[in-house]
């Protein structure tokens, strides 16, 4: 894997939105957060494909082209989008892959629709990308033990980075950037924890399971398998002889929709060497009385790895930062969850 270098005070942190754009109701928030990415010492370069008129920031040749300026130029450390969106997708076929390849590694920021972009750009390039708050959020407080992903990026290869269980987690949907732009303290209001598919809650054997991470938005995602760029079985032979840990999450799919998404995942072999799956806390509705919990037993019940759910990762804060790429190891136990990364 190659590691982009760790992100240090000074260094430029380049803003695109590569999916959906940012509406004039919610150019505060965006401001507040580039404000607070300079009070830190990052200078923030802003790019033109940042406002909306309609479900894209821009038209696809344009967000493409600003997006590829950003991670081949040598001077831009980061790129964070200000969030996801449903339209990223159009972005692959226009990407030069090569010269993201060639050029010296930049850490790509996010998660939502920005994993169908930093998923191949993992897949195809061998070069690590971050899932975790974008800029919007990133001025949100990570809860101990979970880490800011600015804790990830200014770590250098080789690090390790320890995280866990959220004790809690805010429900009932989002905060309103309109009413407070400025907020940085999530609502976390609900008991949190991990959970192991299958326990009966009788005590059984700890879990405990090492691979390479993967993974992103399901309902993303789950379009790329047949295409070159979600060839997950070819990234685990080249690149994961340790077999991986594939991590997804539901964003707002009903319980039939996401049943089916990770059906097809299995199908294209995505789980096939890897030794244990992370499901985030899913906001999404349950299709009648079958529940996304049923989706999660109906698809993945008989694969013979632990699958663990109600992880903290995706559009339920708050989340764990994970690199797509590094070597972890996730153990679940009496005391809790936890998740280690070797940036190696």
């Amino acid at each position: 894997m190659k590691y982009p270098k760790p992100l240090q005070v000074g260094d430029v942190i380049a803003v695109t939105a590569p999916s959906a754009g940012v509406q004039s109701a919610l150019e505060p928030r965006l401001q507040h957060c580039i404000e607070y990415l300079s009070a830190l010492g990052y200078p923030v370069v802003v790019g033109a494909c940042i406002g909306v008129d309609g479900p894209t920031s821009a038209p696809a040749a344009e967000r493409a082209a600003e997006l590829m300026s950003f991670l081949t130029d040598p001077l831009v450390r980061a790129v964070v989008p200000p969030w996801g969106g449903e339209l990223a997708i159009d972005l692959l076929p226009l990407l030069d892959w090569d010269a993201i390849a060639a050029a010296e590694p930049t850490w790509f920021v996010g998660y939502s629709d920005l994993t169908t972009l930093m998923l191949p750009l993992t897949l195809l390039t061998g070069v690590a990308t971050l899932h975790g708050a974008n800029l919007m959020d990133t001025p949100f407080v990570a809860p101990e033990p979970l880490r800011h992903w600015l804790d990830v990026a200014t770590a250098r290869a080789g690090s390790t980075i320890e995280q866990g269980a959220a004790a809690r987690y805010q429900s009932g949907g989002y905060l309103d950037f309109v009413a407070q732009p400025d907020v940085q303290e999530y609502r976390l209001d609900a008991p949190g924890g991990w959970k192991l598919l299958g326990d009966t809650g009788v005590s059984g054997p700890d879990v405990r399971a090492t691979g390479r991470l993967i993974g992103g938005c399901l309902e993303t995602l789950a379009m790329l398998p047949g295409t070159p760029y979600g060839d997950v079985p070819s990234f685990a032979r080249d690149h994961a002889p340790e077999g991986l840990i594939v991590y997804l999450e539901v964003a707002e799919s009903d319980a039939f929709t996401a049943a089916r998404m990770y059906h097809h995942l299995v199908l294209a072999g995505w789980f096939d060497t890897a030794k244990a799956v992370l499901i985030g806390r899913s906001g999404g509705p349950a299709s009648g009385d079958f529940t996304q919990l049923d989706g999660l037993r109906h698809a993945l019940g008989d694969l013979d790895i632990p699958v663990l759910y109600d992880v903290d990762l995706g559009h339920v804060p708050p989340q764990l930062a994970l690199v797509n790429g590094a070597l972890a190891t996730v153990t679940l136990d009496a005391t809790g969850g936890r998740l280690v990364q070797h940036l190696i």
